[in-house]
Protein backbone atom coordinates (compact mmCIF):
# COMPACT_ATOMS: atom_id res chain seq x y z
CA UNK A 1 0.00 0.00 0.00
CA UNK A 2 2.96 2.22 1.04
CA UNK A 3 4.72 1.59 -2.59
CA UNK A 4 1.30 2.60 -3.97
CA UNK A 5 1.07 6.04 -2.56
CA UNK A 6 4.18 6.50 -3.15
CA UNK A 7 3.73 6.36 -6.99
CA UNK A 8 0.83 8.77 -7.09
CA UNK A 9 2.72 10.79 -5.23
CA UNK A 10 5.79 10.64 -7.78
CA UNK A 11 3.21 11.00 -10.75
CA UNK A 12 1.31 14.22 -9.25
CA UNK A 13 4.70 16.07 -8.48
CA UNK A 14 6.32 14.57 -12.20
CA UNK A 15 2.67 16.79 -13.88
CA UNK A 16 4.11 20.02 -12.01
CA UNK A 17 7.28 20.05 -13.30
CA UNK A 18 6.44 20.52 -16.78
CA UNK A 19 7.61 24.05 -18.27
CA UNK A 20 4.72 24.42 -21.28
CA UNK A 21 1.65 23.42 -21.68
CA UNK A 22 0.64 22.89 -25.50
CA UNK A 23 -3.24 22.74 -27.01
CA UNK A 24 -5.05 22.20 -30.30
CA UNK A 25 -2.35 19.67 -32.00
CA UNK A 26 -3.01 18.49 -34.82
CA UNK A 27 -3.92 14.53 -34.57
CA UNK A 28 -1.46 13.74 -37.01
CA UNK A 29 1.24 15.07 -34.54
CA UNK A 30 3.61 12.18 -32.86
CA UNK A 31 5.34 12.92 -29.43
CA UNK A 32 8.62 12.75 -31.44
CA UNK A 33 7.49 15.10 -34.15
CA UNK A 34 6.84 17.57 -30.87
CA UNK A 35 9.90 17.05 -29.17
CA UNK A 36 11.83 17.49 -33.04
CA UNK A 37 9.66 20.72 -33.12
CA UNK A 38 10.10 22.21 -29.95
CA UNK A 39 14.03 21.37 -29.78
CA UNK A 40 15.17 24.41 -31.73
CA UNK A 41 14.69 26.21 -28.46
CA UNK A 42 16.62 24.16 -27.01
CA UNK A 43 17.01 21.13 -24.63
CA UNK A 44 13.24 18.81 -24.41
CA UNK A 45 13.97 16.96 -21.83
CA UNK A 46 9.97 15.49 -21.99
CA UNK A 47 7.21 15.32 -23.54
CA UNK A 48 4.17 14.12 -22.34
CA UNK A 49 1.54 13.17 -25.11
CA UNK A 50 -1.43 11.66 -23.15
CA UNK A 51 -3.59 9.28 -25.28
CA UNK A 52 -7.42 8.59 -24.99
CA UNK A 53 -8.02 4.69 -24.20
CA UNK A 54 -11.30 4.12 -25.95
CA UNK A 55 -10.21 6.08 -29.30
CA UNK A 56 -6.45 5.16 -29.19
CA UNK A 57 -5.85 8.88 -30.18
CA UNK A 58 -4.41 11.20 -28.44
CA UNK A 59 -5.98 14.16 -26.93
CA UNK A 60 -4.47 17.04 -28.63
CA UNK A 61 -2.66 18.64 -26.09
CA UNK A 62 0.93 17.79 -24.12
CA UNK A 63 3.07 19.23 -21.66
CA UNK A 64 6.99 19.78 -22.41
CA UNK A 65 9.86 20.29 -20.29
CA UNK A 66 12.92 21.75 -21.20
CA UNK A 67 16.16 21.53 -19.33
CA UNK A 68 16.38 25.78 -18.43
CA UNK A 69 14.43 28.80 -17.87
CA UNK A 70 16.18 30.40 -20.93
CA UNK A 71 15.29 27.74 -23.23
CA UNK A 72 11.14 28.51 -22.25
CA UNK A 73 11.93 31.62 -22.89
CA UNK A 74 12.74 31.33 -26.54
CA UNK A 75 9.49 29.28 -26.88
CA UNK A 76 7.37 31.89 -25.11
CA UNK A 77 9.14 34.55 -27.52
CA UNK A 78 8.00 33.60 -30.84
CA UNK A 79 4.82 35.21 -31.97
CA UNK A 80 3.51 31.83 -33.36
CA UNK A 81 3.90 27.86 -33.83
CA UNK A 82 2.63 25.98 -36.25
CA UNK A 83 2.65 22.50 -37.49
CA UNK A 84 1.19 20.63 -40.23
CA UNK A 85 -0.50 24.26 -40.86
CA UNK A 86 -2.43 24.04 -37.24
CA UNK A 87 -1.64 26.92 -34.82
CA UNK A 88 -0.85 25.45 -31.39
CA UNK A 89 -1.51 27.46 -28.21
CA UNK A 90 0.85 27.35 -25.64
CA UNK A 91 1.10 28.22 -21.98
CA UNK A 92 3.39 28.81 -19.60
CA UNK A 93 3.07 26.52 -16.68
CA UNK A 94 3.83 28.19 -13.09
CA UNK A 95 5.63 25.72 -10.89
CA UNK A 96 3.62 25.80 -7.26
CA UNK A 97 3.45 23.56 -4.46
CA UNK A 98 0.70 21.31 -3.86
CA UNK A 99 0.30 23.73 -0.58
CA UNK A 100 0.52 26.74 -2.33
CA UNK A 101 -2.38 25.63 -5.02
CA UNK A 102 -5.06 23.84 -2.02
CA UNK A 103 -4.48 27.62 -0.04
CA UNK A 104 -5.86 29.97 -3.07
CA UNK A 105 -8.54 27.59 -3.89
CA UNK A 106 -10.07 27.74 -0.29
Amino acid sequence: MAAARVLQAVGRRSRRVFDIFVAEIPWTVSSKELKEYFSQFGSVRRCQLPFDRNTGFHKRYCWIKFSTPEEVQNVLQKDSHILEGSKLALKHQIHRRHSQRRNQSE
